[in-house]
């Protein structure tokens, strides 16, 4: 994974000599998970620049640099950190198209790991997909595998717009084909990972593997499961779901953020206005429970989604239990 989204933004440094990286320790110490490993080696001290832990100056620094023609591409070490950036992604990014009255473009991809990461307690484990894909001018990706998250930066690189990039820590080591040839991944396009008939899961990013798992412990048990991988919450692909629904007629939701407002909220909204007659039980939900993520590990395999719990849900929604 790691190796992916490198290839991704070295393929885009050589072609536009307008984008740089900024960000924390993504120059001398090859970036904090060795995403940006080599990159100040070839590109220089101008383009692969240290930052001071200070998000909100250098992200504003970024902005203000879209908003006058470079291509920034901005590393959070993590998604909790640029809480302290939010104002100037929300608030300057975001807006700036529809205030200036389509004038200034803002294209600038943010990025770094998201969502829990082990015992990092509470302040260090939240996902913000909800939290960015709420806000209006932003478009917000979240891969789940390598060749997904090369495809998806080259694309978002490339927008125009200004790009949430979700990434996860746990993911970096992951491995996965990648081709040597070029493509580009179109933003709003989820992918039917696997084909079913018996009901729909749909997830993203690292819970694509759990929605994956219980995909296959359910097959033993002759019920067949169609998985998709949402790969873009914003835009999301609801055209996707919403014919998986008509042919399965059952929906399971699979995130690893909080319920309350989340992202399978908007899922289930968005299906029952469009597909409802096609639904033959309510939509289930498998989230993070609702609470900040604990530090003890026994309490955090309780807190986060499983297989179990997945496979439980199909159920449910099968009539077995």
């Amino acid at each position: 994974m790691r190796d992916a989204l490198r290839e991704a933004m070295s393929e885009e440094m050589r072609r536009d000599e307008t984008i740089y990286l900024m960000g924390e320790e993504v120059a001398e110490y090859n970036g904090a998970y060795k995403v940006s490993q080599g990159m100040l080696a070839e590109f220089g001290e101008k383009r692969i620049i240290d930052t001071p832990i200070a998000e909100l100056g250098f992200t504003g620094i970024s902005v203000g640099a879209a908003m006058n023609g470079l291509r920034p591409i901005v590393e959070f070490m993590t998604w909790n950190f640029a809480i302290l950036a939010a104002d100037q992604i929300i608030n300057s990014a975001a807006k700036m198209l529809q205030m200036s009255g389509g004038q200034i473009n803002v294209p600038i991809v943010f990025r770094g790991g998201n969502g829990s990461a082990g015992q990092l307690a509470a302040t260090h484990s939240q996902s913000f997909e909800t939290f960015y894909g709420h806000i209006p001018g932003l478009k917000v990706l979240s891969p789940s595998n390598p060749y997904d998250a090369k495809g998806l930066l080259k694309a978002a690189i490339r927008d125009n717009d200004p790009v949430v990039f979700l990434e996860s820590e746990r993911m970096y080591g992951d491995q996965g084909e990648v081709p040597e040839g070029e493509y580009i991944i179109p933003i709003g396009l989820a992918n039917v990972t696997k084909k079913g008939t018996d009901v729909t899961i749909v997830s993203y990013n690292k819970t694509m593997k759990i929605a994956m798992e219980a995909a296959e412990e359910l097959a033993k048990e002759d019920i067949s499961a169609e998985v998709i991988d949402l790969r873009t919450i914003r835009p999301m692909d609801y055209a996707t779901i919403i014919e998986s629904v008509k042919k399965t007629n059952r929906l399971v939701i699979v995130e690893e953020t909080w319920p309350f407002c989340g992202i399978s909220t908007e899922i289930a909204f968005n299906i029952q206005r469009h597909a409802f007659d096609h639904l033959d039980s309510p939509i289930k939900r498998v989230t993070q429970a609702d609470t900040p993520l604990p530090f003890a590990t026994q309490l955090i395999d309780e807190s986060l989604p499983n297989v179990s719990r997945v496979i439980d849900a199909v159920k449910s929604v099968l009539y077995i239990n």
